[in-house]
Formats: structure tokens, sequence, C-alpha cells
């Protein structure tokens, strides 16, 4: 789980995609100019050279050392990554520029906060695809980065199967047992699911999910 990171988006929708790591280090005076910011790509400039590469169903995590006194990008850079390149959402320990624009996007947008202090005043981009650490977590290339209202979570990419199965199953039995709770019944028993439950909830399944009676009041 990334602690400390809040979504900017007026609506949260959950996402899930492949990570694409960004790393940060702190800014150089004699390199971070913006004379090095060409219309070309270079190697001074790897921050728009990762754009480009982002491809349909990439997260993009960056690792900006939670250091949010500069932004890690603003709206432009966002904006080609959502429209043209297929991105699923853009996520930094450190901050975002243009909040006001970024809060109106269909997107997701994860960060500690907003500044409208530019990048180079104090990161400069050093790697594409690398391992890196957001907001204390190891992030790995092709990782599965998932958001949904409450929290980004990150994935081992050879876990991601096995655990889209497993989750999937938790929140049909979850879903259940809070339409019992609903109806009344104690959460003694109940939650979380034993072996009796879990067969109840077999059942209800098999016969068509139907509704829960109300549980009588006890004294």
């Amino acid at each position: 789980m990334l602690h400390g990171l809040t979504p900017l988006n007026r609506k949260i929708k959950p996402f899930a995609g492949r990570a694409y790591t960004m790393r940060f280090i702190p800014a150089r005076e004699d390199i971070d100019v913006y004379g090095n910011l060409t219309t070309e790509p270079n190697a001074d400039n790897l921050q728009w050279v990762g754009v480009e590469q982002i491809e349909p169903g990439h997260v993009l995590v960056i690792d900006s050392h939670k250091d949010g006194r500069a932004a890690s990008m603003g709206n432009m850079l966002i904006t080609r990554m959502m429209m043209m390149r297929g991105a699923r959402g853009v996520i930094t320990d450190g901050s975002f520029r243009d909040g006001t624009e970024l809060k109106d996007m269909d997107f997701p947008v994860w960060c500690t906060g907003v500044t409208a202090t530019t990048r180079l005043s104090y990161h400069h981009v050093a790697d594409l695809q690398v391992p890196i650490g957001c907001a204390g977590v190891a992030i790995y290339p092709g990782d599965v980065i998932h958001g949904d209202g409450d929290n980004i979570t990150v994935i081992p990419a050879h876990l991601a199967e096995e655990m889209a199965d497993l989750c999937e199953k938790r929140n049909d039995i979850e879903a259940y047992l809070a339409l019992r709770v609903q109806a009344g019944e104690a959460l003694w028993g109940l939650y979380p699911p034993n072996d009796a439950t879990r067969e109840q909830h077999r059942q209800w399944v098999a016969d068509g999910r139907p509704a829960i009676p109300a549980a009588q009041p006890t004294r």
C-alpha cells in the first residue's frame, strides 16, 4: 500500500495497469536549467522521453523521493499521457502542478499535494523503467498498480493473476456478509468468515443470491 498519497480527482474510479517507473534525484544547477528543455528528446530531459514511451495500460509511477517542494509534472504532460498515450493513471510521492485542471480530469492522479514550483527547481529525472521506491514501497517495472477510492496497491507481476482471483472471491463473500449484517445479524461467528459462513455463502450463490431475511431482534 502506498500510504500518504491522496487522489486529486473529483470523481474517483477504480483502475489498474502495469507500472512504468520514473526515478528522480535531486536537481543540480549546472544540469537542470531551462536551456536543456529542447524540443528534441535528449538525456537531460528524460521525463518527456518517458511520456512518449508510455503505452496503453501503463500507470506512470514517479519516485520523487518524497520531496513535494517542486511539481513532479503538470497538466501538459499528464494530458498527453491520458489523451494520446493511453495511460491508466499517474502517481507520485511528491507534488503535481496545475491542480485545478487535474481535478477535473477523468484520469486517476495521486500525489501528496499541489505546488506551482516547476520540477527543475528540485528534481532531475535520472532513470526510466528501473526499480524505484514510491511512498516507501519498492516498485518494479511491470508490477500491477491498482487504485480505488481508498488506496493504491502494488502487486508483483508474477502474483497478479493469483491475486485477482483471490480478491474477486473475497469481494463476493464480503458483500454477502455485509448484507447479513445490514439485515441485523451480530458479528460474532459471522465475520471474519469461517468454514460455516463460507459454506452458507456457496449455498446462497447456488440458490441464485436471494434476499437476506431480517434477523430476529435479540434481548
